[in-house]
């Protein structure tokens, strides 16, 4: 597990998470809840990292169909519950745009296992009671299972 530090930075809610190999990552609140809106917010990283996990399985498993991908983008939006607290991600969506000379029904396999099988993140945000659909484009082309 990586090390983590974690250092108020800016204002009164802007914190500097840094890892043990200095990569780091700012949070925030917005300005309406006291923040200087100079970062992600909590919640956000979540998504993000329901991205970043992904995107790396989604690239592995299509290097090994001996797929070109050329290019990948990640869209993924949610609500949260309302009137609660805390306040789980309750619906994600997310989109993936599949850019080079794929097959889809690859590209969609390769979203399809990420999201279903390997990505821990997704399987973290389900556990905690999110409802996750996904959707793939290839170049450009919505692909269905």
């Amino acid at each position: 597990m990586a090390l983590l530090t974690a250092a108020l930075t800016d204002g009164d809610f802007g914190i500097d998470i840094t890892d043990s190999d200095g990569h780091t990552l700012r949070m925030d609140i917005p300005v309406s809840q006291g923040g200087n809106a100079s970062g992600f917010r909590p919640m956000q990283t979540l998504l993000a990292a329901l991205c970043g996990c992904s995107s790396v399985d989604v690239v592995m498993i299509l290097k090994k169909q001996k797929q070109n991908l050329e290019g990948l983008e990640i869209e993924v939006d949610g609500e949260r519950e309302e009137g609660k607290e805390p306040s789980l991600w309750k619906q994600v969506d997310v989109k993936f745009h599949l850019k080079g000379e794929i097959e889809p029904s690859k590209g969609f396999r390769a979203v399809d296992l990420s999201m279903k099988k390997y990505c821990s993140v997704a399987e973290t945000l389900r556990v905690a009671g999110a409802e996750i659909t996904y959707q793939v484009y290839v170049n450009g082309q919505k692909v269905d299972a």
